[in-house]
């Protein structure tokens, strides 16, 4: 009975917390949509947080491949934010993911000027790279994503390596002489990812 007056207790509380923004910022990542938008609508907020609630509301409807509303709202929180590296590199991605990678290309460059130690960001601009047929160029920032992101980095392409039949070895997170080469080999083809799509591989290396 108790469990059971908290779960309604719960359920309760989540329209009060979507209507003053909390779940803008909630770890569930389901949220992120109502929360920001009522943080959006909310009368005087800071520039700073209305500029985050965009980008965060931008990622929810970038997780569910709905790109141009993404990207919209980046607009957005750029505007506000002009210097928002985070944004810079997820509106990169966007346009990425919905097959223009070039419209992409100025956002990361910026973004890496903005914050040169951002892992997202190398890899980001190595897909853009790769995209658009500049393999070394690609290979050369998919090693700078793995010499910043270290292990977790090495273990997400572990996995997206061994999704390409490109890699056997074991999800270790060490970069190994064959994972650099099936780095490289993944790198000089357009079609080839080296991110994982299997959300179970991606829910292990974070």
């Amino acid at each position: 009975m108790a469990a059971a007056s908290v779960c309604l207790m719960l359920a309760l509380a989540v329209p009060a917390r979507a209507e003053t923004g909390l779940d803008c910022f909630s770890e569930n990542k389901d949220l992120w949509i109502p929360g920001c938008t009522a943080l959006i609508l909310r009368p005087g907020i800071e520039p700073e947080q209305l500029s985050s609630a965009y980008a965060m509301r931008a990622l929810g409807y970038s997780l569910k491949g709905q790109y141009d509303t993404a990207i919209a709202d980046y607009d957005a929180a750029i505007r506000i934010n002009p210097d928002f590296a985070v944004a810079l590199n997820n509106r990169a991605w966007a346009y990425f993911r919905s097959g223009r990678p070039q419209q992409g290309l100025a956002d990361v460059e910026k973004s890496l000027k903005l914050n040169p130690l951002s892992e997202h960001s190398w890899d980001t601009r190595a897909h853009i790279r790769q995209a658009g047929g500049n393999f070394t160029g690609a290979f050369d920032d998919y090693e700078k994503a793995v010499q910043i992101g270290g292990e977790r980095m090495i273990r997400l392409y572990q996995c997206g390596l061994k999704e390409n039949g490109l890699y056997n070895g074991p999800v270790d997170g060490l970069y190994t002489t064959e994972v650099r080469g099936a780095l490289r080999t993944c790198a000089k083809t357009a079609t080839c990812d080296p991110l994982p799509a299997d959300e179970q591989c991606r829910a292990a290396t974070s």
